[in-house]
């Protein structure tokens, strides 16, 4: 299974348009799973010509986002648990979405673990769980180059980082 991750696309949905390196890389996956901040339900809607959608909504979001999406939630995708979270409310983007996904006893509830948040692209295997921000897409912030991931579901779990320059449509 193969899978296009975004976060913090920062877009309004009236007149907006994903930039073309990113339709172009989210081409033949089977989901798109987005980690909040899209700013716009509308959004949506662009990433679902490509692929069906799923996600959570990030402290940006309104609360027509929040009802569709949630905050949080834990996704069962061949075989894998796939915790989404955006990563908000912690001094650590990385370690406020692990501890959304552990147990009082220190259990893990994700096999995986999507957050986004920090506009920073991430990707740590911590006890054998692995930890992926994706970066934006749209609004790379201090990063060099906007971003996405595709994860990939099969005999084991793989998370690659995709980069381009140019955000237009």
């Amino acid at each position: 299974m193969r899978i296009g991750v975004v976060s913090d696309t920062h877009m309004f949905g009236r007149g907006a348009a994903l930039p073309a390196a990113l339709v172009r890389g989210l081409q033949g996956t089977d989901l798109i799973l987005h980690a909040g901040d899209w700013m716009d339900e509308r959004v949506a809607a662009l990433f679902e010509a490509i692929a069906p959608v799923d996600g959570v909504a990030g402290n940006n979001d309104g609360p027509e986002i929040v009802r569709r999406f949630g905050r949080r939630k834990v996704v069962e995708l061949a075989g894998y648990r796939i915790g989404l979270v955006h990563g908000d409310g912690g001094r650590s983007t990385p370690e406020t979405a692990y501890a959304a996904f552990r147990t009082k006893e220190g259990e893990s509830l994700a096999d995986v673990i999507l957050f986004g948040h920090s506009h920073t692209p991430f990707h740590e295997i911590r006890g054998g769980q692995l930890l992926f921000n994706p970066g934006s897409p749209t609004d790379k912030r201090k990063q060099p180059m906007y971003s996405y991931g595709i994860l990939t579901l099969g005999e084991s779990v793989s998370a690659e980082l995709f980069t381009y320059e140019d955000k237009s449509p």
